[in-house]
């Protein structure tokens, strides 16, 4: 039986001639494969709609070990991320992360919503790729369960003079508490930041910049932390970095 569900193209692949396999992130099925018969053909209507970011309501029929797109009302492709080569792999990044950390079966409401909300970021002019990155890593993190403790001290409980992050151990820890050997000091608004970074509703959640030093504290905390929670090697990451 068709069913409707709302998602993105997280990956297309050419199978045979004429054919497609595409990745979904889908609100009521998490993240699904689904082949696009005849999508390869230059009329084919699901030509341009199974490309990677293209976000909408597909609809798909249930097969033994994968689905079959028939339909896909369009809602934003984000043709912008296109234009730029940066921004491109960004977006694929993106893409590859919300796809190992979702499972088919489960839904994915708030990962969906965070991938769309950020790549909708990666347009925004005031608002550095980089920081964009660092705050959907540490989001996506948050919503899979893995955020570390930042709100007091992971030691004595404390609220105050929070400096001090420690990977390994997943949390912040006060001066106090500091042994002085080991974790990553931090300044007060790098703290905050990550604060407000798991904390704010989805939809402010991109209303706001740093400096350049707070975003090397973020870079070196949240992207610490991020690897540490990863076993993958992402392929549009290296080609970002490279």
């Amino acid at each position: 039986m068709k069913e409707r569900v709302m998602g993105m193209v997280l990956s297309a692949a050419t199978i045979g001639e004429y054919d497609k396999r595409v990745v979904l992130l889908t609100k009521e099925r998490g993240r699904i494969s689904a082949f696009a018969r005849g999508a390869r053909r230059p009329k084919s209507p699901l030509s341009a709609s199974t490309e990677p970011f293209t976000f909408g309501e597909f609809f798909i029929y249930p097969g033994r070990d994968y689905y079959t797109i028939e339909q896909v009302e369009v809602k934003n492709f984000f043709p912008e991320l296109r234009k730029d080569l940066d921004s491109l792999y960004m977006a694929l990044y993106f893409c590859e992360a919300a796809g190992y950390f979702t499972r088919e079966g489960l839904e994915a409401k708030d990962e969906l919503n965070l991938l769309y909300l950020s790549l909708r970021a990666l347009s925004v002019p005031s608002l550095p790729p980089k920081l964009v990155r660092y705050i959907y890593e540490f989001r996506l993190l948050f919503i899979e369960g893995e955020v570390p403790r930042i709100f007091s001290c992971m030691k004595c409980g404390g609220e105050k003079n929070l400096h001090h992050f420690y990977v390994g151990e997943s949390g912040i820890i006060c001066d106090n508490c500091y042994d002085g050997k080991t974790g990553i000091t931090i300044s007060e608004t790098a703290i905050y930041t990550l604060q407000r970074i798991v904390s704010s509703p989805l939809d402010k959640l991109y209303t706001f910049t740093v400096g350049e030093s707070v975003q090397r504290e973020l870079e070196q905390v949240i992207g610490r932390y991020f690897s540490a929670h990863t076993d993958k090697k992402f392929q549009s990451l290296a080609m970002l970095e490279f």
